[in-house]
C-alpha cells in the first residue's frame, strides 16, 4: 500500500512539474513571438527624413526635401520656391556639406559605382546621384518626385546609402552628356542628408 501511495505521489509530482515546465515554455515562446512581431512591425514602418533646402550662389531658392524608405524603395519628394522659370537640374552630391556660399563644398555628383555621368537608367552608365531635370513654373515653384530601389537610408551598402550626401539644385539644365556633371551651371540650393 505504501508503494502504491509513493507511486501515486510520484506521478502527481511529475505531472505538476511537467505542467509548470510546459507553462514556462509556453510563456517564453509567447514572449519570443511578441518580440519577433514587434521587430517585424518596426521594419515595416517606413523611414522618413525631411530637410530644408538653403539658398546658394545668392539665388533665394529654398524648399523642403523628404526621403521615404518603404520596403526596398526610396522615394524623394522635393518642393521648391524662388526658382527662375524653366528647367533646372537636381543631383545628389558626395558630401553633406553646404558650408560654401556657392555649394561647392558638397563635392561632385555621388558616384559610388564609378560610372560616367548620364541620364538615370542609361545603358552607358549614370551616377547614383544623377536624378535629372525638373521644370519650375512662372512663379518659380516646382515639385520633384523620384523613386528608386538603388538607394537606401542608413543601410550598410555604401553604393546605396544616401546618408552623408547632399541634394543640389542647379541654375541650368543637365545635358546628360558633359562629363563629369552635365554642365548644369551654378549650384543654387543645397541641403545635407544627415540623420
Amino acid at each position: 500500500m505504501k508503494k502504491l501511495q509513493a507511486l501515486a505521489l510520484g506521478l502527481i509530482l511529475i505531472t505538476t512539474f511537467s505542467c509548470k515546465q510546459t507553462k514556462k515554455e509556453a510563456e517564453e515562446t509567447s514572449e519570443e513571438i511578441e518580440e519577433t512581431v514587434d521587430q517585424m512591425a518596426e521594419k515595416m514602418e517606413p523611414t522618413v527624413i525631411t530637410f530644408k533646402m538653403e539658398p546658394k550662389s545668392d539665388s533665394g531658392v529654398s524648399g523642403d526635401v523628404t526621403f521615404t524608405e518603404d520596403g526596398d524603395k526610396v522615394m524623394m519628394k522635393a518642393v521648391f520656391s524662388g526658382l527662375s522659370e524653366g528647367e533646372h537640374a537636381i543631383h545628389l552630391h558626395e558630401k553633406a556639406d553646404c558650408s560654401a556660399d556657392d555649394g561647392t563644398s558638397t563635392g561632385g555628383h555621388w558616384n559610388p559605382t564609378f560610372q560616367p555621368h548620364g541620364q538615370w537608367g542609361a545603358e552607358e552608365g549614370y551616377h547614383k546621384g544623377d536624378i535629372g531635370n525638373f521644370t519650375a513654373d512662372a512663379d518659380g515653384n516646382a515639385t520633384v518626385e523620384f523613386e528608386t530601389d538603388e538607394w537606401c537610408i542608413g543601410c550598410d551598402d555604401e553604393t546605396m546609402n544616401i546618408l552623408g550626401k547632399a541634394v543640389i539644385v542647379h541654375q541650368g539644365v543637365d545635358d546628360f552628356t558633359s562629363q563629369p556633371s552635365g554642365a548644369a551651371g551654378a549650384r543654387i540650393s543645397c541641403t545635407g542628408i544627415i540623420q
